[in-house]
């Protein structure tokens, strides 16, 4: 199909998982030159490809179905683009679908979806929290940005499971953000595994144009902004990363 605006869903995985966002910005440059694709620019003192990513991945997670969209300055075809993007490509980043969407179209998440497996004799530990967590009427976690305060994520958890070892975190995105999976797996006594070597991995990035309609019509995104509270003074906060400020990431909140 031809199209001067693409949706491209690609797979970051293997060691370009610790490349950060910004890097990916600039390798996903190299690539668009290197394949001869005609892409539109931003304006100002640091012009670079008009590309906006639905939902930025953070660093060191493995992304199976992430989401860019791109913006050309003739007309393509997405196969074309699709072909000449791989064939640029490095190991660890595979582009898989290509879709001509409407200029005005941005790419907003609705639901996102991590996956950490499991060692045997954890599981069943882990599904027991998984279920104290969701029998909480709030979850509250410590941010630091764009202000320090205590935020409830509660009402972004749609799922919270452990099915065959593997723990599943289904969680709401909505315009005023959602829960971080890093603060999750803190909260369920899991977040020791990454440093064993388990990888947390993102297996769905769903958007809102692209949702089919819920069997069950309470099934859908919060409204509204998520319950918050002054800041423990005497709880330390972990660092939180910051998105890149290269491109505009609509789905990068702060509360993700």
């Amino acid at each position: 199909m031809l199209g001067d605006k693409f949706r491209l869903r690609f797979e970051k995985a293997g060691v370009l998982r610790l490349l950060s966002h910004h890097d990916l910005m600039r390798v996903l440059e190299r690539m668009l030159r290197r394949a001869g694709l005609p892409f539109k620019s931003t304006a100002g003192f640091h012009p670079g490809p008009r590309v906006v990513f639905a939902q930025s991945l953070p660093l060191g997670v493995v992304g199976r179905d992430e989401v860019v969209e791109l913006e050309l300055t003739e007309v393509r075809d997405s196969g074309a683009v699709l072909t000449g993007l791989n064939t640029q490509a490095p190991e660890g980043l595979r582009f898989t679908r290509a879709a001509v969407v409407p200029m005005r179209t941005t790419a907003m998440p609705r639901r996102i979806v991590y996956s950490l497996p499991l060692p045997a004799e954890r599981a069943g530990e882990a599904a027991t929290a998984c279920a104290a967590l969701l029998a909480q009427d709030a979850v509250w976690v410590e941010r630091v940005r764009p202000s320090r305060k205590g935020l409830n994520v509660r009402r972004y958890l749609r799922s919270v499971a452990v099915r065959d070892n593997t723990l599943t975190l289904d969680l709401w995105v909505t315009t005023t953000g959602t829960a971080r999976a890093d603060e999750l797996l803190r909260l369920l006594g899991v977040d020791d595994l990454l440093d064993a070597g388990c990888v947390l991995e993102r297996t769905l990035v769903e958007l809102r144009d692209e949702a089919a309609a819920p069997l069950d019509p309470t099934d859908i995104p919060p409204d509204g902004p998520a319950d918050t509270r002054p800041a423990d003074p005497s709880r330390a906060i972990p660092d939180q990363p910051v998105a890149s400020t290269s491109v505009a990431v609509p789905g990068d909140l702060a509360a993700e």
